[in-house]
């Protein structure tokens, strides 16, 4: 597996979801490139369906710290979306979140990378290229997973085998606004651990 050299990253200001008449939840309200959350700022979405608007990258990011905020060693976040839809984006706001330094960039070349010097490290996957379990397999993620916060991009259908529970976050650009910087974002909890700690549904 291939290690990022890091570099130093900079604090923003954050933003909290808040809930719209018609049931969705919206993040505004944020400055700055790399929100950086305290543990009292985890997310909550209890009574929700899972689904957000996000209006911009920024909150796209802020959304990120907040999940990052409330991740614990071993977890596992599959992120789908189509190309352009935010994924990495949302990566970085997970590693500043955790506290981790330095800039966070698509691992679609070098497939992850693991970047330390945070309340947990985070192993960063791009599985665009992979094709299915086998390969993911022979990148031994294993050996980083129980201490860390594994993100898989692209990683639907190849890589929930590498934890007990998982968070899938799905990103699109909502009917109508595909040439927006809107965002609609479902998270979908599989097990308890992460339907526990951002009040979501549990699916089995």
């Amino acid at each position: 597996m291939r290690r990022a050299r890091q570099s130093e990253g900079v604090p923003a200001e954050s933003a909290k979801p808040t809930r719209a008449d018609d049931g969705t939840v919206t993040t505004s309200g944020i400055s700055g490139s790399t929100p950086r959350l305290a543990p009292a700022d985890a997310p909550s979405f209890d009574g929700l369906d899972g689904t957000l608007v996000v209006e911009t990258p920024d909150d796209m990011r802020v959304l990120g710290a907040q999940l990052g905020t409330a991740a614990q060693p071993g977890d596992l976040i599959v992120l789908a979306g189509p190309l352009g839809a935010g994924k990495t984006v949302l990566v970085q706001g997970i590693a500043a979140g955790l506290g981790v330094p330095g800039q966070v960039t698509s691992p679609t070349f070098v497939l992850s990378r693991v970047h330390t010097g945070g309340r947990l490290p985070l192993v960063h996957v791009d599985a665009y290229r992979l094709g299915g379990v086998a390969e993911v397999d022979d990148l031994d993620l294993d050996a980083d997973t129980d201490i860390a916060l594994t993100v898989v991009e692209w990683g639907a259908g190849r890589v929930e085998q590498l934890a007990s529970e998982h968070l899938r976050v799905d990103i699109d650009r909502p009917e109508g606004d595909e040439a927006g910087e809107a965002r609609r974002v479902r998270l979908t909890s599989t097990g308890n651990g992460w339907a526990t700690r951002l009040g979501l549904p549990a699916t089995a």
